[in-house]
């Protein structure tokens, strides 16, 4: 089956799980109580599913690793850590936790902030290597787990209790005005990677080939970092930390999808990734009624998807 109809039936079946999703129950008398919902939700599902997804398959093509995503550079880790600091230091019940949009705005500039500023020191060396800084990465996402670990263990309970709800992702409790802000630096940070799409095709090559073919390899990494930084803070302070997620969309969509063409590839993983967290998120309603959340699913199915790629040599 040709790739163009695949991805149009997975669009189809997109449209029809997220109408389904939207519209179950509704009628006359309260459909502008659910709508007032289940839109906000909808979006916001969308909107992280392309966000996750798109950054995670450039990312790959930027390390040339089919295993990596951009939590590998500790972006969770420093969500969560933002979180129980803003607790420690004001309570759960200061305006820089409890009012989201303020929380959303600090989370989103000092994530946004520390990965600017780690990229632009680092990349200002000349022999500067991509997996280095995925090794920095690594050990920044380890120092801020423990010091959040730290922290959580002298939290009062009830302070706790009201911060375990922003460690894992979370569709329910999504601010609509949250929603609407995010769309346009998505928005641009798509856009953005479309112009770059080409580019990033000649990376599929390897860093030597992109560079005689006259690509700026170096250039072209920070600027795709820095727009994966923007893209990977916003969903998180959006939704909450999604781990694995990216890794099962993008390799389920070179699975499915044989073209090497970025700008098809954005599409189909965005495309799949709606289909799956409207889906999983569906599940967690009306299977599971709300006993655990699509974070946990996801990094259970993430992580046995991860042992099997690793098994089988996916790489």
């Amino acid at each position: 089956m040709r790739d163009s109809i695949k991805v149009s039936l997975l669009a189809v079946l997109g449209v029809l799980i997220t109408a389904y999703f939207i519209g179950q129950g509704l009628n006359a008398q309260n459909y502008q109580f659910f709508l007032s919902l289940r839109l906000p939700k909808i979006m916001a599902i969308v909107l992280a599913a392309i966000a996750i997804s798109t950054s995670s398959l450039v990312f790959q093509t930027i390390t040339n690793n089919r295993i990596l995503t951009p939590s590998i550079l500790g972006f969770d880790s420093l969500y969560v850590m933002i979180q129980v600091i803003i607790v420690v230091m004001f309570g759960s019940m200061s305006v820089w936790f409890a009012d989201a949009k303020i929380n959303f705005l600090l989370t989103t500039l000092i994530m946004s902030g520390f990965s600017m500023l780690l990229f632009t020191l680092y990349f200002r060396r000349a022999n500067s290597n991509v997996f280095t800084l995925l090794l920095i990465g690594i050990v920044c996402g380890s120092l801020f787990s423990s010091i959040s670990s730290f922290f959580t263990m002298i939290l009062d309970p009830n302070e706790f209790a009201n911060l375990q709800n922003t460690m894992f992702a979370s569709f329910n409790n999504v601010n609509g005005e949250l929603v609407y802000w995010s769309m346009i630096p998505l928005g641009l940070c798509l856009a953005y990677l479309y112009t770059l799409s080409n580019k990033l095709d000649v990376f599929w090559l390897g860093t030597d080939n992109a560079k005689s073919l006259g690509v700026d390899t170096h250039k072209v990494t920070m600027q795709v970092m820095m727009v994966i930084t923007l893209m990977v803070a916003i969903s998180t302070a959006l939704v909450g930390p999604v781990l694995f997620f990216g890794l099962i969309v993008v390799s389920l969509t070179r699975q499915l999808f044989q073209s090497y063409h970025h700008r098809f590839l954005m599409l189909a993983a965005s495309t799949l990734s709606v289909v799956l967290l409207v889906g999983g998120q569906w599940l967690i309603e009306k299977v599971f009624a709300f006993d655990t959340t699509i974070s946990v699913i996801i990094n259970f199915v993430g992580g046995s998807y991860f042992l099997f790629l690793l098994m089988r040599n996916k790489f």
